[in-house]
């Protein structure tokens, strides 16, 4: 993808927002299952979107409360491969949280608790920052180019080179050693 040229691709942006939010929850799944499958006897769908699962009350909500602020790190590693431009990564993490939020209220209704704000405000500021940071480190890396001397840059220069001794004359180097011009 070219960098100077800005495309307005609403399929593109779709698909980048479907793809993060797919991979962002995946990899809470995992991250649950790892932190809080091994506490709890049955893994459900309240862990990733009732507000009442994320609490500092209990070691379990810490865990939750770790799952998730993980997965906003993971989605900024996630950010740096799919969106690969820094002044992009805010705009997703806030479509992430409030595709998030959204379902968060169809599964478990408004979400009244402070912890779960925190969380998730938290989550996003990550995400988005360390996004921006790997996006920005990126981008400012050199662009190398190749030190080949190309045919046509020697014609170029011979011919530059050469009206310049025909129109200013020979150099005195070369008028000392008694060279012939052509």
């Amino acid at each position: 993808m070219f960098y100077g040229a800005v495309v307005w691709d609403p399929w593109l942006i779709v698909a980048q927002i479907v793809c993060l939010q797919c991979l962002y929850y995946i990899t809470l799944g995992l991250l649950l299952s790892i932190l809080v499958g091994t506490r709890v006897s049955r893994m459900s769908l309240v862990y990733f979107f009732d507000y009442v699962a994320v609490t500092t009350t209990t070691v379990t909500g810490w865990c939750v409360i770790a799952s998730f602020l993980l997965s906003s790190v993971a989605g900024a590693v996630y950010m740096f491969y799919l969106i690969e431009r820094s002044k992009k990564c805010l705009d997703f993490s806030a479509t992430l949280y409030i595709v998030h939020l959204f379902i968060c209220i169809v599964y478990g209704g408004w979400p009244s608790s402070l912890t779960w704000w925190i969380v998730n405000g938290s989550g996003i500021a990550v995400m988005a920052f360390l996004g921006e940071r790997l996006c920005i480190k990126r981008e400012l890396q050199e662009i190398s180019l190749p030190r080949y001397r190309s045919k046509l840059g020697d014609l170029w220069r011979v011919a530059v080179f050469d009206s310049q001794r025909y129109l200013w004359g020979p150099s005195p180097q070369r008028a000392l050693s008694n060279t012939k011009y052509d």
